[in-house]
């Protein structure tokens, strides 16, 4: 079942250790099939190296598992919560990036800066309230976000980073230019402190010129 589709998430979780932005085996990565609403997850606790997609996890939006052996992600339950409430995401990354999370912790949510971020995201990143204890509410101020910002990342308060996108592989990619940002931010602070985000005008042009230019067609 929905074997191209677990390839493509074992593959993008596979990513996550590779790109730096997780340890052990913390985050993970999942999509929805848009056909049968069904989602595909990582298994909870295996390391990233022990990964195959035969023991990728599928289940139905309401948790129930479809196919699969293993117990799925302890963040199952916020990947649904999204999914059931923005329609129009079909792939989640959650990592705990190092200097995305700095922001978190630090309280603050991330201006635009860099080109890069101006073309991925657009908007300032921003930053969620602390959630109460359980999945369901951490999914909940994920939601919230999203819907007040559009914006497809979300530093979670004291917790780590949450991206959204129109494929599992779409929300990786989210996750990799918000912690290459947050790292490039953090150093330019190091040099100068009184940095400056990019004008607004500009953002939105060059927002404008990647989203219709870049890539193939």
């Amino acid at each position: 079942m929905l074997e191209q589709l677990k390839e493509t998430v074992c593959k993008d979780n596979k990513a996550l250790p590779k790109n730096g932005l997780v340890l052990w085996t913390s985050g993970n990565v999942s999509a929805k099939d848009p056909e049968t609403e069904y989602v595909v997850i990582k298994p909870s606790g295996i390391h990233f190296d022990d990964l195959t997609p035969d023991n990728m996890i599928v289940v139905d939006l309401a948790g129930n598992i479809i196919e699969g052996e293993l117990t799925p992600s302890v963040d199952t339950e916020s990947h649904l919560y999204v999914y059931n409430h923005c329609p129009e995401v079909l792939g989640i990354t959650h990592t705990h990036s190092p200097y995305a999370t700095a922001f978190s912790i630090a309280g603050e949510p991330l201006p635009i800066y860099t080109t890069t971020s101006a073309a991925v995201f657009g908007r300032e990143i921003p930053l969620s309230k602390v959630a109460a204890v359980g999945e369901k509410a951490i999914g909940a101020e994920i939601v919230r976000c999203y819907r007040e910002t559009s914006c497809p990342a979300i530093l979670l308060r004291n917790h780590g980073v949450f991206t959204v996108g129109k494929s599992a592989t779409n929300s990786l990619k989210n996750a990799v230019i918000l912690e290459e940002t947050a790292q490039s931010v953090y150093f330019a602070r190091m040099l100068n402190a009184g940095i400056q985000p990019l004008d607004i005008s500009y953002t939105d042009e060059v927002f404008d010129f990647y989203q219709n230019n870049y890539g193939q067609k």
